[in-house]
């Protein structure tokens, strides 16, 4: 079974919003635009994400512990809900109030190419990034929509990636235009406009991602695919009668695994234990993302 390289996603959204985020600012400086400052604070804001992902994957892999014993996997859900508040907070509240200062004090646009340019630059950058992303969204998307994969994936950092980059090269084309507008018609109002839509943009894409996580906090399944895959095997195990229940739980990387069946007759009880252990080791073997699994063999449900 594939398995997305969700560190890999973040490095390289890591390395092209940083130096994306230097370059506009440089642009907002040099050329006073409100939507050009408004897309440098959330590149800024994105690479400040990216820094909390990587500490949450890195904090989900500790061992478990008494205090935890299933572990620390489910940390990498609080960090990337974090990072849905800095990109609602930082990005899109602050893009909303440069365009709405702009509105009420326009100011003319000094240096437009250098704006344009960077846009571009940008847009390279952010295209780069989501390609990253894309490649590894794609070994584990199994045909659906990028929108049904989105709704129904359980790789928290993935999902986040893959928001942040969608946001950012729809800003950035939408900062294109309010420059660029700017520029063909001398008035500021296009670029103060630019920066409020942008600011609406990230607040909604913001929201999106904090509900999605907000699932996985409260403790979702693994994917219907791979539940169905997982019933398969055992419903397809010559030393199981009947299975009656087959519950998950998505724990980060790792799954905890609970099954009731009904065993087929055996000598002795020692011998059903072998059974269930052999089973449990092959299941896992299958399924190498199952940490946790518990087996309960039953004759009712």
């Amino acid at each position: 079974m594939s398995q997305a390289n969700s560190l890999k996603s973040v490095l390289f959204a890591l390395g092209a919003n940083f130096s994306i985020a230097c370059a506009k600012l440089m642009a907002a400086v040099l050329t006073g635009s409100g939507s050009m400052m408004a897309e440098s604070v959330h590149s800024f804001a994105d690479s400040g994400n990216q820094l909390l992902l990587l500490l949450g994957m890195k904090r989900a892999r500790k061992p478990p512990s008494p205090d935890f014993p299933l572990g620390y996997g489910k940390e990498i859900y609080f960090w990337s809900f974090i990072v849905a508040v800095v990109l609602f907070s930082l990005g899109g509240l602050f893009s909303l109030y440069e365009g709405w200062h702009k509105w009420h004090d326009p100011q003319p646009l000094s240096w437009p190419l250098v704006a344009v340019a960077v846009l571009l630059f940008g847009v390279v950058a952010e295209g780069v990034s989501m390609w990253g992303c894309l490649r590894e969204v794609n070994k584990v998307r199994h045909g659906r929509s990028y929108l049904r994969w989105f709704a129904e994936s359980r790789e928290s950092a993935l999902i986040v990636i893959f928001g942040e980059d969608a946001a950012a090269l729809l800003g950035l084309l939408l900062a294109l235009i309010a420059v660029g507008m700017t520029w063909i018609t001398g008035n500021p109002m296009w670029d103060a406009a630019g920066s409020m839509v942008i600011g609406i943009l990230l607040i909604a894409i913001a929201v999106f991602i904090g509900m999605e996580v907000k699932n996985l906090l409260i403790g979702q399944g693994v994917e219907r695919h791979v539940r169905a895959d997982m019933l398969a095997f055992f419903q397809n195990r010559e030393e199981i009668e009947k299975v009656y229940n087959l519950l998950t739980l998505q724990m980060g990387d790792d799954v905890m695994v609970a099954i009731k069946a009904r065993m087929k007759k055996y000598g002795t009880q020692d011998e059903m234990i072998q059974v269930i252990n052999q089973l449990e080791s092959d299941f896992k073997a299958a399924f190498p993302q199952v940490l946790w699994s518990f087996f309960e063999p039953d004759n009712v449900d």
